[in-house]
């Protein structure tokens, strides 16, 4: 079988030299529901068997590494996690322009898409030559994924080297949404929905000081981290219990607007694996989760309203830098000349006409303006002005 727990793991032993430590086990159940799901839900095609099948062994082969590296340096668990924020929201509402503009600044750690893919050093990278073969694997898998499926560019500026979503640290733990992203599982998607988040968040803390202690050793001095997923809308709970110091940017645009985008975003990566992928589906799996996953937002953002700053896209675009002082203030970080002009000369580095433009529309996703205004009616209410 291509998704056979035990001969998985052990394949993952094998790759990795014979080790055998996956650390917390906690994994093993999420995983072994996935692998049902991948099974009997996702559809995939033979390349989507293999895609899927070679990504569990990657996080499978990354934990053994990092476990490897913690029983070696047992001072990694002694890193803490500070004061950190992270940027969330539904997805297309600038929350990657953002994150990566502020990742610009760098007495704030953040993740890279390299380290997302393989927290721990390759083997041979630590013996202190400067190598990181982690970027050159990633940079082949970037432009693999590309190759396959052109319109991604499009969809979501692909970089290798650049700040992305701690949903992939996640998906270390098995705990992350991006199977749905994936392939069609909405059994499983809905499952994990309603599951105990808090062991993925811990998994996520413990590879968080991982990547902190690997930062400090080359050099970078910073005390907080600037995260950033969308993912984070619907365990808003979890994210301030694990990181008991932390804080939220939101930020909002028309779902009207960022519904169609998002689904044409998951419409590119579907391909990548399944013969079968059908954008009707697509949209009805992707706005109800995300109308109850914001839903989730809301109910903490009424409880906790001093841990969220709120900012609305169009003001980000139409004033990068007022709002990058606004988030300063808000995390008690002090606004440098340095830090502006890094921001400002990595927004005009990566503008966004740069890149193809996204094309999509709402009946294409089954939807239409009256009916996405229905299904997100209290995000409206509390949060968007469908006159602006």
């Amino acid at each position: 079988m291509m998704f056979e727990f035990e001969e998985l793991l052990n394949e993952a032993t094998e790759r990795s030299g014979g080790l055998s430590d996956f650390g917390p086990d906690d994994f093993r159940f999420p995983m072994q529901r996935l692998l049902t799901a991948l099974e009997q839900e996702a559809e995939l095609n033979e390349m989507g068997k293999l895609n899927q099948r070679e990504r569990l062994l990657g996080l499978l082969v990354a934990r053994l590494r990092t476990e490897e590296y913690i029983r070696r340096y047992p001072e990694i668990l002694e890193e803490r996690v500070g004061p950190s924020f992270s940027i969330i929201g539904l997805g297309r509402t600038g929350t990657t322009m953002l994150h990566r503009m502020l990742s610009s600044d760098d007495r704030l750690f953040s993740l890279r898409w390299y380290e997302s893919r393989n927290p721990a050093p390759l083997p041979g990278d630590d013996e202190g030559d400067g190598v990181d073969s982690r970027i050159k694997e990633a940079e082949a898998e970037v432009e693999a994924m590309l190759e396959a499926s052109p319109d991604l560019i499009a969809a979501h500026p692909m970089d290798a080297h650049a700040p992305d979503e701690e949903i992939m640290l996640l998906e270390h733990a098995f705990m992350s949404g991006n199977p749905e992203a994936f392939c069609s599982v909405p059994r499983y998607a809905r499952q994990l929905e309603d599951a105990d988040a808090r062991p993925g968040y811990a998994y996520l803390d413990r590879l968080l000081r991982f990547l902190q202690w690997q930062k400090k050793r080359a050099g970078q001095d910073a005390d907080r981290w600037v995260l950033k997923t969308p993912h984070h809308i619907g365990f808003v709970d979890v994210l301030f219990e694990t990181f008991p110091d932390s804080k939220v940017i939101l930020t909002h645009r028309d779902p009207v607007q960022t519904i169609p985008s998002m689904c044409s975003l998951i419409h590119s990566i579907r391909v990548l694996n399944s013969d079968r992928v059908d954008a009707i589906e697509i949209g009805h799996q992707w706005s109800s989760r995300l109308v109850r996953m914001m839903d989730r937002c809301m109910d903490i953002h009424e409880k906790y309203p001093e841990r969220f700053m709120n900012i609305q896209y169009r003001d980000l675009i139409a004033d990068p830098m007022t709002s990058a002082r606004q988030i300063y203030d808000f995390v008690d970080m002090e606004w440098t000349s340095e830090a502006e002009s890094g921001m400002r000369k990595w927004a005009v580095e990566h503008a966004r006409e740069k890149r193809p433009v996204h094309s999509y529309t709402l009946e294409q996703y089954g939807f239409t303006e009256e009916s996405l205004r229905r299904d997100f009616a209290r995000y409206y209410e509390c949060f968007i002005d469908p006159m602006l």
